[in-house]
């Protein structure tokens, strides 16, 4: 049985911040879709997408979802980077959603069924200071969650990554880091206050929240090797389920001095796009979790193989999870989630509740899980009326510089 492809749409819509979807449909009218949203660079996916990719998909059999995956990745010649890979993942996606809606089972049953009954998440909180924070951990120990990154301002250094500006008054929706303002918002840093703070945050943290609570901390690319390996070594105490983003880890020397120091588990990956990337990384084991999305690294075929590559050297998913993933690609990373065997933790930063409107799910979350619901495919239906109240907006993430004015890693 076939399913020709019909028509490949590429919607764009605003509804608290700017998505990217791509809308497969079959010529009986079967609907899939898939997240192509590239924070900052969105329109950068929509052309690809829109000129160059649309055109090849018409009278494909939405079956052949590997040759299909394939076919993109090889024919195009210039391979990986994040556009060409957020491409991909936006019709790996649909496609699955499609073969799920055909068969009348959610995607998790496609990959394998479960292999647990829900997938931990975490959530954030974050504060203007240690009261702030611990006001917006409280929050959300009371919604149920059992693991929550902690982000705090640094005293002397202004808001900066992960914190709102003013106080957080402990909100689930407070922090979205692409700024309408464009492309003049930038962010002060120093890492030596930060080095001197973040052990003493989360040494308040441990007294205040107990041993019990998983706390996670992303210092998002932004320190030296070195100052990665003092950082981790000065964490130990505090039993941290992970420290994220240590260090740009583009080059993994970096990450084999931070090893040398310290045995703080290390989670890398949500810049990343391909298993090129990741695998001198879990290889060489210099990672305990892959922090890669679905949207950003080829979709659910390619980021399973990721998964699988990990899996042979005890390395856990914990997937990247932001608001810059729409409700489809949030569906898609807890399809994932469910299936997989060396699954670790999934990020979930909740949505705005406009972008619920456009986007309808039927993902379930309870005490610190969450479930993609049984609906066939992916389990998300996008709302046109919705979305044509929310045109797309420009927004950009922001800069970030030293104290001298030098331009620094955001």
């Amino acid at each position: 049985m076939t399913a020709t492809i019909r028509s490949a749409e590429v919607l764009i819509s605003s509804p608290s911040r700017n998505f990217v979807t791509l809308r497969l449909t079959t010529e009986d009218g079967v609907v899939g879709l898939g997240d192509a949203t590239l924070n900052g660079r969105e329109l950068a996916v929509a052309s690809y997408l829109r000129d160059h990719v649309a055109p090849l998909l018409i009278g494909r059999d939405a079956h052949r979802i590997e040759d299909t995956w394939q076919l993109l990745y090889r024919s195009a010649y210039w391979r990986r980077g994040p556009v060409t890979m957020t491409a991909i993942a936006a019709v790996d996606m649909a496609l699955w959603d499609i073969k799920g809606r055909l068969t009348g089972l959610p995607v998790y049953q496609l990959l394998g069924g479960a292999s647990r009954t829900g997938a931990l998440v975490y959530a954030h909180a974050s504060g203007a200071d240690l009261e702030d924070l611990g006001d917006s951990v409280r929050a959300r120990l009371a919604e149920g969650y059992r693991a929550i990154r902690l982000q705090v301002a640094v005293p002397g250094m202004g808001s900066g990554y992960g914190i709102s500006s003013g106080r957080s008054t402990g909100g689930r929706y407070a922090y979205e880091p692409a700024k309408r303002a464009g492309l003049a918002v930038e962010e002060g840093w120093d890492s030596a206050r930060y080095l001197r703070y973040m052990p003493r945050m989360f040494e308040w943290a441990r007294a205040e929240f107990g041993p019990d609570v998983a706390l996670l901390h992303d210092a998002h690319h932004r320190l030296t090797p070195m100052q990665a390996a003092r950082l981790a070594r000065d964490l130990e105490p505090f039993d941290l389920f992970w420290l994220e983003d240590c260090t740009p880890a583009e080059n993994p020397e970096a990450l084999r001095l931070v090893r040398q120091h310290s045995v703080t588990p290390l989670a890398i990956g949500e810049v990343m796009n391909s298993i090129w990337d990741f695998a001198p990384l879990i290889q060489e084991q210099l990672i305990d979790f892959v922090r890669a999305s679905v949207t950003h690294t080829g979709g659910i075929t390619h980021l399973r193989r990721v998964f699988d590559l990990a899996a042979l050297h005890q390395i856990r998913s914990g997937s990247h999870g932001p608001t810059d993933i729409s409700p489809v690609g949030m569906s898609a990373a807890l399809h994932l989630d469910l299936a997989i065997h060396n699954f670790g933790i999934q990020e979930y930063m909740a949505h705005q509740p406009l972008a619920h409107e456009v986007f309808r799910t039927s993902w379930t979350y309870q005490d610190g899980m969450m479930h993609p619901g049984d609906e066939p495919g992916l389990g998300v239906d996008y709302d046109d009326d919705a979305a044509a109240r929310f045109p797309y907006e420009p927004a950009y993430l922001p800069a970030a510089r030293l104290i001298d004015g030098t331009v620094h890693d955001w």
